[in-house]
């Protein structure tokens, strides 16, 4: 069977992938920025560009496809994500007809249909009908809040409980849900590729506990061993704990604003046909928190952060854009030095050589480091040329090393959150790209104020690391 997958660069689109490789059909992925998929895929995936608010573009994706998975949505977007979210539902359908798609799969969202259905999960209602527009049979499959590592819908949770010993708790945290774990929405998704039948139908699919999001809260901090006090109050709405949530939680605001806001509405099961026509038993709140914890560092080590960089809206943002509980800035340089050139002063990082940029600042970051107990810089590196995971190279750690492209390093000095370091160079037309990321997870209110303190001193020696790492490069 061809796949094509959209939203390969989101979040349930990411986790999909594989598994959809690793089934053994012939997968092909629309992305409107190619290069940003290309390096994640296997090597039978083809990465084809497209969007879906340019119809013209489709056609190429669609074709000699038996069924697509769409993933899609503009909650990102500054303007009216409702009329971009049916237009581009209408596009993806029509060409689908067009080129002979036999059947559409749809993640949307739970809730039940009518006026008081927030525009978030009614824009989702409306897609799944706008999909049907080219005639095509679509399985839509509803889902209430997705847990896993790094999702939107975690990171909230775990932002509020981690930082807030005490938690004004407004009427809508008292609402129900029954949370699924990603890992049962991707089985789902998989499921969904051989159901019997070529007609539209919507399966609503929840995780096995219903409960409420103050649940939810209670059980990620009983988990992580937090006693955390939280205090009921009616008078805080939806779109006031919103902008409340902007301030306090790191989850990007825009996106956040449109999730909450949508929170007035139950999302449970009301129709388990499900349970029935899939063989799945989903998670309950217990283990898919569990899951989460444990495999959160991993998740990281996994997927690249950029690859969910869409959500952000705009690329870049004073103190670096916010991804989950973390925050990051990146930063691009292009030369006309090979791959292999670029990375020589890259792999060649700390150590006696030092850092390419204002190294004294290095240095003294590194007495601080033992002043305050920590490692400091007095370790170096294991070799002047080379590199492997496991290594030592000041007070970093190398977590990822490829030859000639990737150097990841994590954090070993003392810090309020952790930090990670990660260098990629990779070839694009007449030279090759470097690619500059620092993450930063900070712990409490201390850890941000750490971030952004020093974020004037950390934002020209990152600025000033990648100039130079170009000019070393030349002369290597």
């Amino acid at each position: 069977m061809r796949i094509l997958l959209t939203g390969a660069t989101g979040y349930v689109g990411g986790r999909l992938l594989p598994q959809l490789e690793g089934s053994g059909h012939a997968v092909r992925c629309l992305a409107r920025r190619p290069e940003y998929l290309e390096q994640r895929v296997g090597s039978g995936t083809v990465v084809v560009k497209g969007d879906c608010l340019e119809p013209d573009s489709l056609a190429p994706a669609m074709r000699g496809v038996e069924t697509a998975y769409y993933m899609v949505h503009s909650m990102g977007s500054s303007g009216d994500f409702q009329e971009l979210d049916r237009r581009a539902a209408r596009h993806f359908g029509q060409a689908a007809g067009r080129s002979g798609v036999r059947r559409i799969i749809y993640l949307g969202g739970l809730g039940q249909t009518g006026s008081e259905l927030s525009a978030h999960l009614r824009s989702r209602h409306e897609t799944g009908q706008a999909l049907q527009s080219g005639g095509v049979p679509v399985v839509e499959l509803r889902a209430s809040i997705v847990l896993g590592s790094g999702s939107l819908s975690f990171e909230l949770i775990r932002a509020l409980v981690e930082r807030l010993p005490v938690m004004i708790c407004p009427r809508w945290v008292q609402v129900l849900a029954q949370p699924i774990a990603v890992e049962d929405v991707t089985a789902y998704l998989l499921g969904a590729l051989d159901l019997p039948g070529e007609e539209s139908r919507v399966f609503e699919i929840g995780g096995a506990d219903r409960v409420s999001y103050a649940d939810i809260m209670r059980e990620y901090a009983r988990q992580r061993g937090l006693k955390r006090l939280m205090i009921p109050v009616p008078v805080l709405t939806p779109g006031l704990s919103a902008l409340w949530l902007g301030l306090t939680t790191p989850v990007y605001a825009r996106v956040g604003r449109k999730l909450i806001e949508g929170v007035r509405n139950p999302t449970i099961v009301t129709n388990d046909e499900a349970l029935s026509v899939f063989d799945i038993r989903p998670m309950s709140l217990r283990e898919a928190i569990e899951r989460a914890i444990r495999n959160e560092d991993q998740r990281y080590a996994l997927t690249r952060w950029s690859d969910a960089l869409s959500s952000a809206g705009h690329p870049r943002s004073w103190g670096g854009v916010k991804f989950g509980s973390r925050i990051v800035d990146s930063r691009t340089l292009r030369t006309k030095l090979t791959p292999a050139e670029a990375f020589t002063p890259i792999r060649r990082l700390g150590g006696d050589r030092g850092w390419p940029y204002a190294n004294p600042l290095w240095r003294l970051r590194g007495f601080i480091d033992l002043l305050l107990g920590g490692v400091g810089m007095r370790r170096g590196r294991r070799d002047p040329e080379q590199l492997q995971v496991g290594d030592a190279l000041d007070f970093w750690r190398v977590e990822a090393y490829e030859p000639a492209r990737r150097l990841r390093l994590a954090a070993e000095m003392k810090l309020p959150g952790r930090a990670w370091l990660e260098f990629e160079v990779k070839p694009v037309e007449g030279g090759s790209e470097i690619r500059q990321t620092a993450v930063f997870d900070p712990i409490g209110l201390g850890g941000l104020l750490y971030w952004y303190g020093i974020y004037p001193l950390h934002d020209r020696v990152f600025a000033g690391m990648l100039r130079s790492l170009g000019r070393l490069g030349a002369r290597s």
